[in-house]
């Protein structure tokens, strides 16, 4: 009986020191390394930066002499006629860009979203076109003419426009993507831009009436009538506002990278359209780069 006990008790003593030997996995501990889990980069909190790019400005002047043209011709029969004419085209216009922007993310996990505002001045970015047109309108619609008579209103019309945008602000909306290192983010948001701008229009209007009469054979014979000048409808009117405050609306998409700790790049890229002003539409394709750091 005593030998039995002495042999249990040196096996006991084995297997405590080959389960000593034994290497202290994690996984018979109930839990992983870190090696083993997801990294997440922290992106919440405040940060400002600043950037620099590049800019494309498309201005659309088809219809920014309409309102010039309608005071010169109103209450007259040529202001209806008059009003569709496109007397200026679109153009465009590049430049270089750099400004700042200052900004708060919320991180829920990996969705991340923000409020950011931003300012943005441009170096002289200016777009202009002109243009002249020529028509002959007979009888327009409210024209009061004896019966086979016809009434030639010749006009011509000159015209320019330009705008410049100066600088703008923004306030958008962000919402990203926490991919550790990186993160991918699109935008939206208002915009308030300052321009100059002009528009410029001379008309010159005459008027011919022809009369029909039938001569011996029967035949209807076209009498040309004098050319007379119209002074009330030839003239040229002007305007220009300078600073204009115009309010618009951007969105876009970007990609932020964590150089080291709390400094980061990023590149986006931003469309912004604004309202129209005096008739002159601009839309901006602005290309960023730039340096942040996150508080």
């Amino acid at each position: 009986m005593r030998r039995l006990v002495l042999a249990a008790a040196m096996l006991g003593t084995v297997s405590a020191a080959n389960a000593a030997d034994m290497p202290d996995l994690p996984v018979l501990r109930g839990g992983f390394t870190d090696g083993l889990s997801k990294t997440s980069r922290n992106w919440d909190g405040f940060y400002a930066g600043g950037h620099f790019g590049y800019t494309s400005d498309s201005s659309d002047f088809g219809q920014s002499v309409v309102g010039l043209t309608n005071y010169i011709f109103r209450d007259s029969v040529l202001q209806q006629p008059t009003s569709t004419w496109s007397l200026l085209s679109k153009n465009t216009a590049q430049s270089t860009n750099f400004g700042g922007f200052v900004g708060r993310n919320w991180q829920w996990y990996d969705a991340v979203l923000g409020l950011e505002g931003t300012y943005t001045y441009f170096n002289n970015l200016k777009t202009a076109s002109t243009g002249s047109n020529a028509l002959d309108i007979i009888n327009p619609p409210g024209d009061t003419v004896p019966p086979g008579a016809f009434n030639h209103w010749n006009v011509t019309l000159t015209g320019s426009a330009t705008a410049q945008v100066k600088d703008m602000v923004t306030l958008r909306g962000r919402m990203g993507w926490d991919g550790g290192d990186f993160m991918p983010y699109i935008f939206g948001g208002a915009a308030i831009g300052r321009m100059d701008v002009s528009r410029t229009v001379s008309s010159n209007v005459t008027l011919r009436t022809d009369t029909t009469t039938i001569d011996g054979f029967g035949n209807t014979v076209i009498v040309p009538g004098t050319t007379n000048p119209v002074p009330a409808q030839s003239q040229t009117q002007g305007q220009h506002k300078t600073n204009a405050f115009v309010a618009g609306w951007t969105a876009g998409i970007g990609l932020e990278y964590c150089l080291w700790n709390g400094l980061f790049a990023r590149v986006e890229y931003e469309y912004v359209q604004f309202s129209p002003i005096m008739n002159t539409s601009v839309t901006l394709n602005n290309a960023h780069v730039g340096l942040g750091y996150k508080f």
